[in-house]
C-alpha cells in the first residue's frame, strides 16, 4: 500500500517570519515615531511662548512710551536773550513728556509770540514757560526801564511780552508839571513789556519795559505820575 503525503507549507508561519516583530500591526514603529516628534516639539514649544512673551512687553513698551507723547512747541532757529519771539522762530514736535518738564502746548503759540525771551536757546531746543517770562538781559542797544503806574495808567490786560507805547502826560493831578523830555518834543516810546508785578501793601504796579537806551534815559527823567501806557497789536506796528 502506497500512503501519499502532501506537505502543505506554513503559510502562517512564513507571513509572520516576513513580517517580523517590527512591523506585527505597525504598533512599534509608530510608537518610536511618536516619541521622537513629541521630543522635538517641546523646544519648538518653548521657543514660540518666549517669542509670544517678548512681542507682548515690546508692544507694551511702544504703547507706555506712545501714551506719553505730546505736541509741543520747540524752536526753529537760535534765539538770544532778550529777543521778542516771533512765528518764524518755533516749530511743532512731537516728544514723549516727563510730567515734571514745563513745557509749552503746540495750542499755545499764540499766546508766547510776541513775548520776550529771559533765556538763550539753540535751534531744536524745547520752548518752555520760564524761557519766556520776559526776565532777562535786554539786547546790545536796549535798557530795561520801570514805570510805576496806578490803576488808570495801564490796561488791566498788559502781561510780559505785550508791545506798548509809553506816552508822556503831562500835568496830571498831584505831580510836578514837566516839559516833554527831549528837544524834538517825542512824547510816546514804544516798548516791549518784560514783567508786571504789583508789590504788596501798596497801591502801584511795577511794569517793566524793554525799549532803546535813549528812550529808556528819557523815560526815567520823567517825574512820577505823567507816563501811561497804551497797548499795541501784537506786530508792534
Amino acid at each position: 500500500m502506497t500512503t501519499n503525503i502532501t506537505t502543505q507549507p506554513d503559510t502562517d508561519r512564513s507571513t509572520k517570519s516576513a513580517s517580523g516583530p517590527w512591523v506585527a500591526d505597525g504598533k512599534k514603529p509608530a510608537s518610536r515615531l511618536r516619541g521622537t516628534k513629541r521630543r522635538r516639539s517641546i523646544p519648538h514649544l518653548l521657543l514660540g511662548a518666549l517669542l509670544v512673551l517678548a512681542c507682548a512687553a515690546a508692544f507694551l513698551v511702544v504703547s507706555l512710551n506712545s501714551g506719553n507723547r505730546e505736541t509741543v512747541l520747540a524752536l526753529a532757529r537760535p534765539v538770544a536773550v532778550g529777543q521778542v519771539l516771533t512765528a518764524q522762530d518755533l516749530k511743532q514736535v512731537n516728544v514723549a513728556v516727563d510730567p515734571g518738564v514745563s513745557v509749552v502746548d503746540a495750542n499755545q503759540a499764540a499766546s508766547v509770540v510776541g513775548k520776550t525771551l529771559s533765556a538763550s536757546l539753540p535751534a531744536g531746543a524745547l520752548l518752555t514757560l520760564d524761557a519766556v517770562s520776559g526776565a532777562g538781559v535786554p539786547v546790545a542797544g536796549q535798557a530795561i526801564a520801570a514805570l510805576s503806574l496806578k490803576a488808570g495808567q495801564f490796561p488791566v490786560e498788559v502781561s510780559p511780552g505785550a508791545h506798548v507805547s509809553v506816552v508822556f502826560v503831562p500835568g496830571q493831578s498831584g505831580a510836578a508839571l514837566a516839559s516833554p523830555p527831549t528837544p524834538d518834543s517825542t512824547t510816546v516810546w514804544p516798548a516791549v513789556v518784560t514783567s508786571v508785578t504789583s508789590p504788596p501793601n501798596q497801591q502801584v504796579t511795577v511794569v517793566s519795559v524793554q525799549l532803546s537806551q535813549a528812550a529808556a534815559r528819557q523815560i526815567a527823567a520823567v517825574p512820577a505820575g505823567q507816563l501811561s501806557i497804551v497797548m499795541l497789536p501784537g506786530s508792534g506796528q
